[in-house]
């Protein structure tokens, strides 16, 4: 089976950097774990020898006949189920739907995601009404050190995912180990402790959160006394005069959405 481009697939080959993120995922038997684009099944199969139930969710049929067919005794055992679907045109609760026994169930999320959607994945499973317990996502390095900030300059991205869990960077992942290579190396990154608190404790609407920041990073040369004009209360926004966006944590953030 050839990658297909236009989906985005890079099949990851190490059996090592699999092991390491389904402990990095702390996966235990149980679990309900939903993978997205499990693509030729080197990571669902490791998720199903930890004894978790998985939701594997995929978009190209081709792959779907191979997964039926790798996991059949899996899948006939009600420890693994395939659906052939695009996972950005379901919520989370319509996923699990048609398996009662795992509707009401916590799950974590572990995944070998496409690179060219990774933010339109991690935005939509943190906003969501039935949100995981941890994501255990490969992403492009480039993406997993702005989602932790490893220079210490927050982002829109790193902002993002920081409102509703903290991300952790586990390992960098060479281009070597998928087939066919992408043209750049990748990350293991962990999200854990995610909740929607920092909003509700705070009387904050993620609307009102990410309107303040995506108005302060508008003009990433000006400071936000400019950015943030006629947003935030004159008063308020004296305290951050001389700062840019990128310095403010996001405790900062929440003061100003306030």
């Amino acid at each position: 089976m050839r990658a297909k481009k236009y989906l985005g697939q890079n099949f990851l080959k190490s059996v090592a950097i699999v092991s390491r993120m389904v402990k990095s995922a702390n996966v235990t038997a149980g679990d309900l774990v939903l993978e997205i684009g499990p693509g030729k099944g080197i990571l669902t199969k490791a998720l199903l020898q930890t004894g978790a139930n998985v939701v594997a969710i995929e978009k190209d049929f081709e792959l779907i006949s191979h997964l039926y067919n790798k996991f059949a005794t899996e899948i006939a055992n009600k420890k693994l189920f395939v659906i052939h679907t695009d996972v950005l045109k379901l919520s989370a609760s319509e996923i699990f739907s048609n398996h009662s026994s795992l509707a009401t169930r916590q799950y974590k999320l572990v995944a070998n995601i496409p690179y060219y959607i990774t933010g339109e994945i991690i935005r939509k499973f943190l906003e969501e009404k039935n949100y995981p317990r941890s994501m255990t996502l490969l992403v492009q390095k480039e993406v997993g050190r702005r989602i932790v900030a490893s220079d210490k300059k927050e982002s829109i991205l790193s902002l993002s995912v920081k409102i509703y869990g903290n991300p952790k960077y586990i390992e960098t992942v060479k281009r070597s180990m998928f087939t066919p290579a992408p043209n750049v190396d990748s990350s293991v990154i962990h999200i854990e402790n995610i909740t929607k608190e920092n909003l509700l404790k705070h009387n904050i609407t993620a609307e009102k959160f990410f309107m303040v920041v995506k108005n302060g990073f508008a003009h990433k040369r000006k400071k936000l006394s400019g950015n943030l004009k006629g947003i935030v209360a004159p008063d308020v926004l004296e305290n951050f005069k001389d700062k840019r966006a990128e310095d403010l944590a996001l405790s900062d953030w929440i003061t100003l959405s306030k």
